[in-house]
């Protein structure tokens, strides 16, 4: 067969494919949003849930101990408010094993497995009835409205970064009865009056063709991406680039000459820094030339432990100064402590005493996944070790993580965050700054 006939096939059946996931993703939407609007959104975060969202509540639940009056008023106060998860992903479905498997079969090249991989636990739910049912159940049970969702693969290519982008654009256009992507921020709060649920993107880089031509030339798709939805974009990932020191560099020589004019042109076109993943004196420098809020969207308290992933006082200060905040993630190894639910509440206490009300925000860092993934990832088999690529490398860490953390701290767990700050003693006032408030007034600064 030539190659023509085989693209011509291809194309054929990815088109065949995309619009029988139209027809099924666009058949049942519209029913469903207008059915939860009749529901009691309380019982909407409490009830059906399937056993792993179970299992993961109990868990939470036996480390918190609330009082009937603290779950009372925590899911109360969950269901009424906008809740924004400052960095995180949506539900991921399970791969399809035997699809997979096929491929590395037929000779599959290691970068067309990664990208089959991907392009499935991000867009499988959109064609498979069982893995859609589970995605929505999830968001049901997370009372989260948005995601400051990860739309870009770590770096700076924008080939590289497109790929995530587009297929969240490819579920929102199929699916935007009910999970649609945000422009501006009162489409966040069109969602939450409708009971849908949405995305805000980040771009996890700036754009750089790294022709470096003229600076301008290099920042011209800071403009192209955020036309293309983007609304925030990590200054570095763990490794230094031409915009500063990244979090795992031995050295912190801070932000480069040329990533003042990347921050510049970012606050010009209403893109939101992040230097959740750069180093100390990268993140100070940027919030003090920024003129528009910077974020630390998915982060944790030196101060209770000074992890590299991790933001100094100093440093929280200079963002909390640019009018941002700090977002705590719910990752055990950076919370340390217990490394669970309530090591996550301790940090949001620690910055709301230090910072203010204003100050933080809860960037999970995590999804939930398929119950399916496992059995799904058993059907693939196993390939040769290869080595890890260099933006990923960390420095060592010998912290252990035990299933009971992160059940804890799972997604879907998200009412308990609030119920947990109730528990706290904060006011329904602070409470809802930190569940979405935050994030909400940092997104309409950038864009003013």
């Amino acid at each position: 067969m030539s190659t023509y006939l085989r693209n011509t096939i291809a194309r054929r059946q990815f088109l065949g494919t995309l619009a029988g996931a139209s027809a099924l993703a666009m058949s049942r939407p519209t029913i469903r949003a207008q059915d939860s609007l009749t529901r009691d959104p309380i019982t909407e975060l409490t009830e059906r849930l399937n056993p792993k969202i179970h299992q993961s509540r109990e868990v939470a639940l036996g480390i918190l101990k609330p009082s009937k009056a603290e779950i009372d008023r925590g899911m109360k106060l969950h269901a009424e408010s906008i809740v924004f998860d400052a960095y995180g992903f949506g539900p991921r479905a399970a791969i399809d094993g035997d699809a997979l498997a096929a491929a590395i079969e037929a000779g599959a090249s290691a970068i067309e497995i990664k990208d089959m991989r991907e392009e499935m636990t991000m867009t499988r739910f959109v064609s498979d009835p069982v893995q859609e049912q589970e995605f929505r159940d999830a968001w049901r049970a997370s009372g989260v409205t948005c995601v400051f969702n990860n739309a870009g693969e770590e770096g700076q290519d924008p080939m590289r970064l497109i790929k995530r982008l587009a297929r969240h654009t490819y579920t929102t256009d199929l699916m935007r009865g009910f999970v649609f992507k945000a422009a501006v921020p009162d489409d966040i709060r069109t969602a939450k009056k409708q009971r849908r649920h949405c995305y805000y993107l980040t771009g996890n880089g700036v754009p750089l063709v790294q022709q470096w031509v003229s600076v301008e030339d290099e920042l011209r798709y800071v403009r192209v991406f955020s036309q293309l939805g983007i609304r925030m974009m990590h200054l570095t990932y763990q490794r230094r680039n031409m915009i500063g020191d990244g979090c795992g560099e031995k050295s912190d020589a801070g932000l480069s000459d040329f990533g003042r004019k990347a921050i510049a042109e970012m606050n010009r076109v209403g893109v939101i820094p992040d230097c959740a993943h750069s180093g100390w004196q990268t993140s100070l420098e940027a919030a003090q030339v920024s003129s528009r809020p910077v974020v630390a969207s998915h982060s944790t308290c030196g101060a209770i432990y000074p992890h590299f992933r991790s933001k100094p006082d100093n440093v929280i200060k200079a963002i909390v100064d640019s009018g941002g905040y700090i977002g705590i993630c719910c990752i055990p190894r950076y919370l340390r402590g217990a490394g669970d639910i309530s090591a996550l509440l301790d940090h949001i206490d620690y910055g709301i005493k230090t910072f203010g009300p204003d100050a933080v925000a809860i960037g999970t860092d995590v999804s939930y996944t398929s119950q399916d993934s496992a059995m799904e990832n058993a059907k693939v088999p196993k390939q040769p070790r290869r080595r890890e690529e260099f933006r990923m490398l960390w420095p060592d860490d010998d912290f252990k993580t035990t299933s009971q953390m992160n059940q804890s701290l799972s997604w879907t767990n998200w009412p308990l965050f609030t119920v947990g700050l109730v528990q706290r003693g904060h006011s329904d006032e602070v409470i809802r700054k930190v569940i979405g408030g935050n994030v909400m007034r940092v997104i309409d600064a950038s864009l003013s």
